[in-house]
């Protein structure tokens, strides 16, 4: 089977990023991280792909004097490496409807609520103040919306009456960790079908 060529967008801890290293490594992912893009430079995401012989490349969007000039610069990483598969893995920053149209059904996203509930910011936040009973976590391609794309998968996660945010997303972050990895191996056995642009069905 081909392996997939794959590029990391992070902003932060990589916690996610060091999830799917950890899987490729036990030969659970029929790809190959080629490189790490990072708009952060502290990014401790940047120093664990480093101890894995992965290539980074910190874009630093300050340094650009467009939101477009900075894109074109990840772009560019993207086409030099042959990326089939771009993963946001804590990365920060809303991408361009040009961005998202250049690769369709070609970036996914791992996002701590059970979506369409409590997109953006801060979701853990969210459902502790709503006080849901049951949150979770989403894998799903990335389109134009904010966290609206075709879900790949989910899992649910009890709210206990105890949690908090730090408490819940902890909980959360644990089935993050499975859940991301899982959906990257689904693309890379090409098992994800989109259906009418909004669902996805999952070929056995």
């Amino acid at each position: 089977m081909d392996m997939i060529n794959i590029a990391v967008l992070v902003s932060g801890r990589g916690t996610n990023l060091q999830a799917i290293i950890n899987v490729i490594n036990r030969g659970g992912i029929d790809g190959k991280i080629r490189i790490v893009l990072s708009d952060n430079p502290e990014a401790y995401a940047l120093k664990r792909a480093q101890r894995n012989g992965i290539k980074t490349k910190v874009v630093h969007y300050k340094e650009y004097r467009s939101k477009d000039e900075y894109e074109q610069e990840i772009m560019k990483y993207i086409d030099n490496y042959r990326i089939d598969l771009i993963v946001l893995a804590g990365y920060m920053r809303i991408l361009s409807p040009n961005f998202i149209k250049k690769y369709p059904y070609r970036i996914i996203n791992i996002h701590p609520a059970l979506l369409p509930s409590f997109p953006g910011l801060n979701a853990q936040r969210q459902a502790i103040e709503y006080g849901v009973k049951i949150s979770g976590c989403t894998v799903h391609f990335v389109d134009e919306g904010v966290d609206s794309g075709p879900i790949i998968l989910q899992k649910a996660v009890e709210v206990k009456d105890s949690d908090d945010e730090k408490s819940l997303s902890r909980r959360i972050l644990k089935y993050e960790h499975r859940l991301l990895p899982r959906a990257i191996q689904l693309f890379a056995q090409n098992k994800i079908q989109i259906i009418n642009k909004t669902r996805v069905h999952i070929k056995k």
